[in-house]
């Protein structure tokens, strides 16, 4: 069997490839309460996610420095939210949940598509933030 591979590099894919876009919104459905030390995920080597209206998606955040074809084993599991107002998040983009900063997106993880993709955020640390269902979550352009 042959590995799928893209038809370019990833490393010419700059943060001056993406113009202009809109900040794209979620709302949190469901909260999640578990952390792992040893999670091993392979993050994508893509940096930009299209994100559809209604989809929903995990979001995780770590301590590590996850970045896209990177992976990351200190993860928390924070929540579930559904896509509301989408578009195109971009690894960099900054991600707040609620009124409150979460951190810096990392990148993607694909371990359940086609169900959803787990959504990295490189955070402070890794203790549990406080959100609630029905916070808004949003992806916003550096």
């Amino acid at each position: 069997m042959n590995k799928v591979t893209a038809p370019y590099d990833f490393r010419r894919i700059t943060p001056g490839v993406y113009g202009k876009r809109r900040q794209v919104e979620g709302e949190v459905v469901a909260l999640l309460h578990v952390s792992f030390q040893d999670r091993g995920l392979r993050l994508i080597e893509t940096k930009s996610r299209a994100v559809r209206l209604n989809e929903i998606h995990e979001l995780m955040i770590t301590d590590e420095d996850g970045q896209p074809g990177g992976g990351a084993d200190r993860v928390r599991a924070i929540a579930f939210f559904e896509v509301t107002k989408p578009g195109l998040v971009v690894a960099g983009d900054k991600v707040t949940v609620g009124v409150k900063p979460l951190g810096t997106l990392a990148g993607y993880d694909e371990t359940h598509m086609p169900n959803h993709m787990n959504i990295v955020v490189k955070a402070p640390s890794l203790d549990e933030p406080e959100i609630r269902v029905g916070d808004k979550v949003r992806f916003k352009a550096t």
